[in-house]
């Protein structure tokens, strides 16, 4: 096996993805894999479709995973879109007993966040930059001059009297039938309400929904500029890999 290509792993709250990755270039090696996240999403359910997805890519090898909670130091912290079960399980120590191999784990959007600012919209950029991923929920990844600010988690913050992911992601959207025109100016107010609090330099805009950027880039008015995410939906699966690879490098510098 080549050991710039690392399995990265992208758990979501309505799909699991999987590739194998070329750290070095950020690009996928294989196909992206998707599997339904099992319902309820327990650790077990979760660790077998992760397990099943090493499988069908015929992979052994180290597992970068983005995981859609607060991690920290392998320990997952929250469970937003996911199982409760998963509060204060080393998700690391888990899935490296179940995979025989090194599993670094990291807030999903986290992931997302550094494939785009390593091979993506944010490449070169310096300053402050907020990437918000837009899926089944709100997720954001933080970075000041390259370096990431971790678990920001500004996608709960509260707007309208609700979590902002209850009313600005795509599948409220989807599930409420509004027009690119209505969700568009949603997730406008969200952006504005974000830059009174942060004021970042750029925004970049992640998730499948980037790629219909231009159907509700009109109704966004923020002082900062907006981009769509270069890596759309692979970003997870790339950044996962690319974190997995730095830290077991970083380890491996430390340990000598």
């Amino acid at each position: 096996m080549n050991e710039k290509h690392i399995l990265g792993i992208d758990v979501g709250g309505t799909g699991i993805k999987g590739a194998i990755v070329d750290v070095e270039t950020g690009q996928l090696q294989t196909e992206r894999i998707k599997i339904l996240t099992p319902k309820p999403a327990t650790p077990e359910a979760v660790i077998t479709v992760i397990r099943q997805l090493m499988a069908q890519l015929d992979y052994s090898g180290p597992v970068g995973c983005g995981f859609p909670a607060i991690v920290q130091n392998g320990i997952v912290k929250t469970a937003a879109n996911i199982d409760d079960s998963w509060i204060g399980v080393n998700i690391e120590e888990s899935l490296g007993r179940v995979t025989g191999f090194p599993v670094r784990a990291i807030n999903d959007a986290d992931a997302a966040g550094i494939a785009e600012m390593r091979f993506g919209a944010g490449r070169g950029k310096n300053g402050s930059v907020l990437l918000i991923t837009i899926g089944t929920g709100l997720g954001s990844a933080l970075f000041v001059d390259q370096k990431i600010v971790p678990n920001s988690e500004l996608g709960h913050i509260y707007l309208k009297g609700m979590v902002a992911e209850k009313y600005a992601s795509n599948i409220v959207r989807k599930n409420e039938e509004l027009s690119w025109e209505e969700w568009g100016k949603r997730l406008n107010e969200y952006l504005v309400h974000l830059e009174r609090i942060i004021c970042p330099d750029l925004f970049l805009l992640g998730g499948g929904v980037s790629k219909k950027f231009e159907k509700f880039s009109e109704y966004l008015n923020t002082v900062a500029p907006v981009l769509p995410a270069e890596s759309q939906n692979e970003a997870g699966v790339i950044g996962a890999a690319v974190f997995v690879n730095d830290n077991l490098q970083k380890e491996q510098r430390a340990s000598i």
